[in-house]
């Protein structure tokens, strides 16, 4: 049987494997969503697009609950602490996502062109608004969130929606947002031909360059910004209780990070160049495309280790790696279930994507108007 301190670290890394996976299955449609007033501009051409994800969008959001009963079961603190202090953002966040389902499904209903506008801003609502936002969620771990326990371990925090919005975690949600558009232009690059093919791979070098752009940017605002470490001796394989460790600032985060943080950045780079060079190629694209939510979470990841949620008000009671998560035997009995399952729905998705493979073109569309979106 695994010791508690590889469960940890197992756990650590399965977080950081299913918010990829979010990020990179249901990213693109979310790119489609944020892109559809842009690269499509006629019924038409918008029926085309939400179609390349009609079929798709729905088993993708099983990777965004995923996430959500990892962090619930392996990490309960993170989990309670997180979705208690970003409540309003992650309300935000939900209400734009119900937005697409209800948009996908009520589009179609009338042909008034007001109406299917309507929706289609929705839409468009719908896939920038959660790109946005996680990525501001992410910009403030590296800041510090301004939150407490007390002697009962009863959490306390003054986070606001307003305070989460400064210039730092702005830059990483505009890097989140550029990269989910520059994932669904892609997408649309391989669905799609025609005009919507196009405009999609016009603007796959644009969002390739401002990602890169904004990645650099906030790795050079990273290197100024105060880091956490832990100071003294912890156990890796003691009992949950975090506030049981002495935390104080550091030099910076890349500072504690190591030389293995070049290798997912150097991922993330690679992935955006090959999305411009080999646009032509639209499966090499969007390949390269997937390996850019891959490094760039990745990235964030190795910078933040071993903190999951660093506390700027007490930096003593930040939640760790170590001091975070469940028991030793539920990390264990979910270890097994996760080795049951997740190949069952990696086969399932690889089978469906098989079966949906190829573009979707207007003669799809027009014969099937009454089943497609």
């Amino acid at each position: 049987m695994l010791d508690y301190e590889t469960l940890r670290l197992i756990w650590w890394a399965l977080l950081g494997i299913l918010l990829i996976g979010f990020a990179t299955m249901d990213g693109f449609d979310l790119g489609t969503a944020a892109l559809l007033p842009f690269v499509a501009r006629t019924d038409m051409e918008r029926r085309i697009a939400i179609n390349t994800v009609g079929a798709v969008w729905e088993g993708n959001q099983v990777w965004f609950i995923l996430g959500g009963g990892a962090i619930f079961a392996a990490w309960p603190t993170l989990y309670a602490a997180s979705f208690s202090g970003f409540y309003l953002a992650m309300f935000l966040v939900l209400a734009t996502l119900i937005l697409r389902p209800v948009g996908f499904k009520f589009r179609s209903k009338l042909e008034s062109r007001t109406w299917r506008t309507i929706w289609d801003w929705a839409l468009f609502a719908g896939g920038v608004v959660p790109s946005l936002v996680f990525g501001v969620a992410f910009g403030n771990l590296f800041l510090g969130v301004p939150f407490t326990f007390d002697g009962d371990l009863r959490f306390h925090s003054t986070i606001t929606l307003i305070s989460l919005l400064n210039p730092f975690s702005l830059l990483v949600g505009l890097v989140s947002l550029f990269m989910i558009a520059m994932h669904g232009a892609a997408w649309l690059n391989l669905k799609t031909e025609g005009t919507v093919q196009a405009r999609a791979r016009a603007f796959l070098p644009v969002a390739a360059l401002v990602f890169l752009a904004l990645f650099a940017l906030a790795g050079v605002w990273l290197t100024h910004l105060q880091g956490y470490q832990i100071v003294g001796a912890i156990a890796h394989d003691g009992p949950s209780n975090p506030m049981a460790k002495s935390v104080a600032r550091s030099s910076g985060w890349i500072a504690n990070a190591g030389p293995w943080l070049w290798l997912p950045v150097a991922v993330a780079f690679f992935g955006a160049a090959g999305v411009s060079l080999w646009r032509k190629r639209p499966m090499i694209a969007f390949l390269c495309s997937a390996l850019v939510p891959a490094g760039t979470i990745a990235t964030a990841g190795a910078a933040l280790f071993p903190f999951l949620l660093p506390s700027s008000a007490d930096p003593n009671v930040s939640l760790t790696v170590w001091d975070a998560s469940s028991s030793e035997l539920t990390l264990a009995i979910m270890l097994g279930a996760v080795a049951i399952f997740l190949p069952i729905i990696l086969a399932y998705t690889g089978f469906v994507y098989r079966v949906m493979r190829g573009k979707v073109r207007e003669a799809d569309v027009t014969q099937n108007s009454k089943t497609a979106y």
